[in-house]
């Protein structure tokens, strides 16, 4: 169930994982510490947050006033930023699970912290991520067909 899926390090540069993001039409970034451990999430949403200036999100009809040129210039914020930068401070926590969990195990995780990635652990080491979507698919899957009931 687990896939090989692009993480980021705290002090990655912040324009090259939003790109990241959208080539590959992402729902987020692992986050990681220096050592590779995996520390948050950076939700696509976040992102988009951070490109619409404070007072359009107060209120949307401003958007409408803003042209393309200042669209340009907002994405520019990014640049010479790291990922650390960009993440709240209240960063959605990381849905870790181990490579032994089941579907259902993964499932409660994922669930209850809201989190459409968790990053699947074999003790210390990362050795892969489940998405949402992966879940679902495997969750709607007969289970004589499914590959294993376990991520890995």
């Amino acid at each position: 169930m687990a896939e090989d899926f692009p993480v980021v390090g705290v002090e990655s540069d912040a324009w090259a994982a939003v790109t990241q993001l959208a080539e590959r039409r992402l729902p987020g970034l692992v986050v990681c510490d220096p050592a590779g451990k995996p520390l948050s999430i950076l939700p696509a949403s976040q992102v988009v947050r951070i490109l619409v200036p404070s007072y359009v999100q107060d209120d949307p009809s401003l958007a409408g006033v803003l042209s393309e040129s200042m669209a340009d210039r907002v994405a520019d914020k990014l640049r010479g930023k790291t990922v650390r930068a960009l993440l709240p401070n209240d960063a959605p926590e990381l849905a870790v699970v181990n490579d032994d969990d089941t579907i259902v195990e993964v499932a409660a995780v994922m669930a209850r912290l809201r989190c459409p990635l968790a990053a699947v652990m074999r003790g210390e080491e990362m050795v892969g991520m489940i998405t949402a979507s992966r879940l679902l698919q495997l969750a709607l899957t007969p289970p004589a067909t499914r590959p294993s009931s376990r991520p890995e």
